[in-house]
């Protein structure tokens, strides 16, 4: 089917972004508002979106003006009756959109496909709510619409032939990567990437470590554009609250249940950038008093344990730092350093004094998991934060559970991933498209699964579940297959 004449209704920051993907490929638009009040506003991020491309040297002046010229904007919906595709980017609230799509059904002609722009909610609901169940799909942006690349094209069980694949096809012509998906709660991305979010705040609940030290691990540690808390604040933790709701009511998955820091942060209104508080938005945190302590002693070698996480360095590198910054090893330390490839405490417990012990985790070359057990002094906490910061490395503080931070959020990220694709829902080439694309990761899933190595992530996994006795956190039979085969990397077609 070719499309030429389209449709947004709604135009916030999202509509009006895709309003303009559109218009930049030089489809007509007719965007469509509430009120007048709502479509000035619109307008508004149109031209503000347009301006700034121009600004940073993006688009030329007269292109903008040709993009703006292509966009009618509207109050009313009668004027979406000739168009070849209607896109909804209203609020995620289903009875909305379903009275939507009612109305888009009796104004539209027969063939007009119906797309949402729902991030999480049942296509299949939607479709069935019209009288062309097979026009109607889920065409699902990426904010903001204008840079990302990825978009979500979701079928049904009753989406008629072909049009799945044209809507992917307009979505190529775009510019975009399309991956096509059926009609599963959170579709690909936020499939994955929401229980990942879920996890930290419920980490940060349990006191496994703080706030700032979470996001310092997964940004600096993992390579990831930002951290989860910083990101959560983005989307809005309301919207965050809402997609967990969705997905565990599909699924009553456990790891799907919303945080109750999330539940609680939402209720008192403290929603993230959009109401200038959420996880953020207080006052910066103190910096604990600098330590005395200036002997130390690293130990252990790194191993294959289950707590080594992506691209860990050895001890050795540690100990060469640490003495390059005028520090001395002694035989009787002032904190000694263990390089964790089990838990700490069982460590610990072997020494004269236990409470000198920390454990350390070396994730990449920017960061220092520093577990502390329930025998580890202040002072000695104190000190090897001092000592890492002094090596150069950003110190994460947290207790000695199984994972620490980075591994405890990513092992399960990726075990999902692996659920996924073995459920035949999605091939491994899209999902790590999807996440690279959408989420600005500097790689999929399973590019960083065997990057980590394989039986490294399924023990970490095994850990993972004999602490915290969690189901999802069982290693994926696929993954596990995989292990004991002796296999590196996961079979493609």
């Amino acid at each position: 089917m070719a499309f030429e004449r389209v449709g947004v209704v709604g135009l916030g920051t999202m509509g009006a972004g895709i309003a303009e993907v559109f218009a930049r490929a030089g489809l007509r638009v007719i965007g469509v508002e509430a009120d007048a009040e709502a479509l000035a506003r619109g307008r508004g991020h149109l031209e503000r979106s347009t301006g700034k491309a121009v600004d940073k040297g993006r688009l030329e002046p007269g292109q903008r003006d040709e993009i703006l010229g292509r966009v009618t904007l509207t109050t009313s919906r009668e004027d979406l009756r000739n168009v070849d595709l209607v896109v909804e980017a209203i609020p995620e609230i289903l009875d909305y959109k379903i009275a939507l799509f009612k109305d888009l059904d009796r104004i539209c002609e027969p063939a007009t496909v119906l797309a949402t722009n729902s991030s999480s909610l049942s296509v299949t609901a939607i479709a069935a709510a019209t009288g062309r169940p097979g026009q109607v799909v889920g065409m699902h942006f990426f904010n903001p619409a204008p840079v990302m690349k990825l978009v979500e094209v979701v079928g049904t069980v009753v989406s008629a032939p072909g049009v799945v694949a044209d809507v992917a096809a307009l979505a190529g012509r775009l510019g975009k990567t399309p991956v096509a998906v059926g009609d599963r709660a959170g579709f690909v991305v936020n499939r994955l990437l929401l229980p990942y979010l879920n996890q930290a705040a419920v980490l940060m609940e349990l006191g496994v470590a703080g706030r700032d030290d979470i996001d310092a691990a997964m940004k600096l540690g993992v390579g990831l554009p930002m951290g989860p808390f910083t990101l959560l604040d983005l989307i809005g933790l309301d919207t965050a609250y809402e997609v967990m709701g969705v997905l565990f009511d599909e699924t009553r998955d456990r790891r799907h249940a919303p945080a109750p820091l999330l539940r609680e942060l939402v209720t008192a209104g403290l929603l993230g950038r959009k109401s200038g508080r959420g996880f953020y938005g207080d006052s910066p945190r103190e910096e604990p008093a600098k330590s005395r302590l200036g002997t130390f002693g690293v130990v252990g070698g790194g191993g294959d344990g289950p707590a080594e996480g992506p691209q860990a360095t050895g001890g050795g590198g540690l100990a060469e730092r640490l003495r390059a910054a005028g520090f001395k090893e002694s035989e009787d330390p002032d904190v000694v350093l263990r390089l964790a490839d089990r838990p700490v405490i069982e460590h610990a417990v072997r020494l004269p004094d236990p409470a000198r012990m920390v454990g350390v985790h070396l994730v990449g070359d920017q960061v220092a998991e520093l577990a502390s057990t329930v025998l580890t002094s202040e002072e000695a906490a104190s000190a090897a934060r001092d000592l890492v910061k002094i090596a150069g490395l950003t110190p994460v503080p947290c207790k000695d559970r199984a994972g620490f931070v980075v591994d405890a959020l990513l092992f399960p990220y990726l075990n999902d991933a692996v659920r996924m694709h073995d459920s035949g829902y999605a091939s491994i080439d899209d999902i790590d498209a999807a996440m690279r694309l959408g989420c600005g990761y500097p790689a999929g899933p399973f590019e960083m699964l065997e990057s980590l190595g394989l039986a490294k992530v399924r023990d970490g996994l095994r850990a993972l579940y004999a602490e915290y006795r969690e189901p999802a956190f069982a290693p994926a039979p696929l993954l596990d297959q995989l292990v004991t085969a002796g296999v590196s990397r996961f079979p493609r077609p």
